[in-house]
């Protein structure tokens, strides 16, 4: 019963944030056959997963054109790890327990490479704890002491050390990029992007809670406290900034590309740890942005000090914010942005990297579609708040156009140009990753991870009882999913731990004193709260074996010189253009 009671408040929050749906809507209410589309996705998923096994293995992405990898990110076999929680959710626990043994006999982070600090948490460590979490779900033999110990957290944890040197910085804000063997080069441009310095505390925090470590934690929150201090006087954020210096090189804000993930942890990581701090400053943004780059439902970009436009431009990266706003309950205002988005999307089929909305078409070089997921992610959520068949509309959009246009012999291809589709020789590992399984998870109403707590499971640790399974997943921003009930598991080890080294401590005094005392078993009481800060809070809400339910883009940060306006994925924006 004391596990059924600490689910209360996160099953009373999600029941905040997602309205119920009113009587009579869904599918039905148009004649679009669910099951139907739920199975093509399932088999545009295995057409794209098996010609990377066949065709790009142990690379990190496919080329679907030539039926060939190439090594993107690192060198991690990345499709792979960032595929792995989507073959649980379709479904296939034998191929889950497959590539479980594969990433552990193949992986290896000590290698010369340079890795973008961002993608390889989003992607790899929040791959890993995803899967991590999942695998007794998936029927992988765990070990004692799961969830707080098992293969894929160690691995998890080994590449989030990798990337802690990136954070050792005067003003605790992160290198975008550092090298997996030797830590930041000495060259290395100390200008990150917002989104490169603000998203990590998803996986960060939930690292330290189940490793009893608080580093990761104590950095991702010093890097986002950063943030918030140096906003303007306006209260927005630019678009880069420099991590030595505090001083903000790309002027541009927006809700979009470099920043966009930003926003999203500081929600995501408010529902995760129930941090009313997070939630705070959020909603502190959210009315500088809609004070200042709303427009028609439209967000402009306007340069962060004067709030002037700079950019009347739609990102497709931007799509995620209605999803964003129905998980703090705006689902009206969220409603009406993804309604302009999907106007876009049906002009061409997909939603182009940018679009200029007062001349209502895309802009040059900007024409591509890399079959990113943020407009199908928004649906999913707001599907769930409402039940409008207009979302369950755009999941079948977003399947014919993607068939029509992106399907090769050796699986799905970067649309290059919405005008005239033609094609780019690269297969995202988000493509699996996040737009797969958003769209399958928007045709699959019965899936595990829609769980409202009526169903869960209770795993008996050396520890205690623990709830799992019982919903509320948040999903990073690569769409991998963390219970948040498993960050209340291992608390209890960690204390343990602590009393029997006082225990032991107090054991070998009396032997040299031949005089037993209790004080400092008392004292150790206060000096918990300063060893580890992070628990502080969640003491108030009840046991430490506490478990609880909880209710939820793509960037790179590339290493170049910063003498120009705006940086958007790899391309440069000089100030006369």
């Amino acid at each position: 019963m004391a596990a059924l009671r600490s689910l209360g408040p996160l099953l009373c929050l999600w029941a905040l944030r997602l309205p119920a749906p009113p009587a009579g809507t869904g599918a039905a209410a148009r004649g679009l056959d669910v099951a139907s589309y739920r199975e093509r996705v399932r088999a545009m998923f295995y057409h794209a997963y098996e010609h990377y096994l066949e065709s790009a293995f142990p690379y990190d992405e496919l080329r679907p054109l030539t039926c060939d990898g190439q090594d993107t990110w690192g060198s991690f076999s990345l499709t792979l790890i960032d595929a792995l929680d989507t073959l649980l959710i379709l479904g296939n626990v034998s191929e889950f327990q497959r590539v479980v043994n594969v990433l552990q006999e193949g992986v290896d982070f000590d290698i010369d490479v340079n890795a973008s600090v961002f993608e390889t948490n989003i992607r790899v460590v929040g791959g890993l704890l995803s899967a991590h979490l999942l695998s007794k779900k998936a029927g992988v033999e765990v070990e004692v002491g799961w969830p707080c110990s098992g293969p894929l957290l160690r691995m998890a944890e080994e590449a989030a050390r990798k990337l802690l040197p990136a954070f050792q910085t005067p003003t605790g804000m992160p290198y975008g990029t550092v090298n997996l063997l030797h830590g930041v080069n000495p060259g290395e441009t100390p200008v990150t992007c917002t989104a490169g310095i603000g998203t990590f505390i998803v996986e960060f925090a939930t690292l330290s809670h189940l490793t009893g470590d608080p580093v990761f934690e104590d950095v991702a929150r010093k890097a986002l406290k950063a943030l918030w201090k140096n906003r303007s006087d306006i209260g927005l954020v630019g678009n880069h900034i420099d991590v030595l210096t505090a001083k903000w090189v790309a002027q541009d804000s927006g809700i979009g590309a470099g920043v966009d993930s930003y926003f999203e942890y500081l929600v995501k990581g408010a529902i995760l740890l129930q941090d009313k701090e997070l939630m705070s400053m959020f909603l502190e943004y959210n009315k500088a942005i809609k004070n200042y780059t709303k427009f028609d439902d439209w967000y402009l970009w306007v340069q962060m000090y004067k709030g002037t436009v700079s950019m009347p431009v739609f990102q497709s990266l931007e799509a995620y914010w209605p999803g964003l706003q129905s998980l703090i309950g705006d689902v009206d205002n969220a409603m009406r942005t993804f309604l302009n988005y999907y106007t876009v999307w049906k002009q061409f089929g997909g939603l182009p990297e940018f679009y200029n909305i007062p001349q209502g078409y895309t802009v040059d070089k900007r024409e591509g579609y890399p079959l990113r997921p943020e407009l199908i992610e928004s649906a999913m959520y707001l599907y769930r708040a409402t039940r409008d068949p207009t979302l369950l509309e755009l999941g079948r959009d977003a399947v014919e156009s993607i068939e029509k246009i992106s399907k090769v012999d050796c699986g799905f291809a970067t649309i290059k140009d919405l005008r005239d589709h033609r094609l780019d020789n690269r297969m995202e590992s988000f493509f699996l990753a996040e737009t797969v399984k958003y769209l399958y998870l928007l045709f699959d109403p019965d899936n595990f991870i829609h769980n409202d707590g009526s169903v869960f499971d209770v795993v008996l640790t050396p520890y205690g009882e623990c709830v799992l399974n019982a919903g509320g997943y948040i999903f990073n921003t690569e769409a991998h999913p963390i219970d948040p009930a498993a960050l209340h598991c291992c608390r209890k080890r960690k204390e343990e731990q602590w009393e029997v080294e006082d225990l032991m401590r107090e054991f070998y005094s009396l032997k040299k004193n031949k005089k037993f005392t209790l004080k400092r078993a008392a004292d150790h009481g206060e000096g918990e709260s300063a060893k580890d800060p992070e628990d502080a809070p969640s003491e108030k809400g009840g046991e430490t074996r506490n478990s609880k339910k909880s209710s939820h883009s793509l960037l790179s940060c590339p290493s170049q010189s910063f003498n120009s306006k705006l940086a958007v994925l790899g391309q440069v924006f000089l100030d006369n253009n």
